[in-house]
């Protein structure tokens, strides 16, 4: 039986804040797996890190990946690299080295897995988020995260990779704190990525 891992690599949303239930989406799909037949199993590794940008993601890629070998590489990354910072009147990650780090995780991420996924942005509740409570000089505005999610759409589409678009499907009271998803999020998450990921676990698998 072929042994299939799962790497997926994001900030904190992806690592679970806020879901007191069941500790984010990625550790639902976690459970998923562990629920199935021998035949249908795959290690789920959550490697996301709050507050990261594609930027820390690169620097740690090669050392998590190099300890789990996965098959299939999930990327949920960009809400912080679209954070306007107010002091410096410009985003975290500016568009063209977003662009840039897209290519360049890509280009690491071909090297060990079968197959490449990149999630979409999940919007916010801008009158929570302009700003964030715990940062008066952080702002996420959903203009901001539309832009960047284009640029990882419009980039899967060039480099003909799985793109799992997240739009709308966070509504008033799946929030957390404007930004993060509560429980309730975090599970509507999960059921529009589970199909899609099973799927690429039984083309790796077969």
């Amino acid at each position: 039986m072929k042994s299939i891992h799962i790497c997926v690599f994001g900030a904190s949303i992806t690592w679970g804040a806020f879901d007191t239930e069941k500790g984010g989406w990625v550790d639902r799909l976690k459970i998923y797996f562990f629920n199935q037949e021998d035949e249908n199993y795959a290690s789920v590794y959550n490697l996301a890190v709050s507050g990261a940008t594609t930027e820390d993601v690169l620097k740690r890629f090669d050392v998590d990946c190099e300890a789990r070998r996965p098959n299939i590489i999930i990327f949920s990354i960009g809400n912080n690299d679209s954070q306007f910072i107010k002091s410096q009147n410009k985003t975290q990650t500016s568009i063209e080295k977003f662009r840039k780090n897209l290519d360049n995780l890509l280009e690491k991420a071909s090297k060990y897995a079968e197959k490449i996924v990149f999630f979409g942005l999940t919007g916010v509740e801008e009158e929570k988020t302009m700003p964030v409570y715990w940062n008066s000089d952080a702002f996420y505005s959903n203009e901001n995260i539309r832009q960047y999610d284009s640029i990882i759409e419009d980039f899967c589409r060039d480099k003909n990779l799985k793109y799992i678009s997240l739009k709308g499907i966070l509504e008033e009271g799946d929030w957390e704190d404007g930004l993060h998803p509560n429980a309730k999020g975090h599970e509507k998450i999960f059921e529009k990525i589970k199909p899609e990921v099973l799927s690429i676990f039984q083309e790796v698998k077969d």
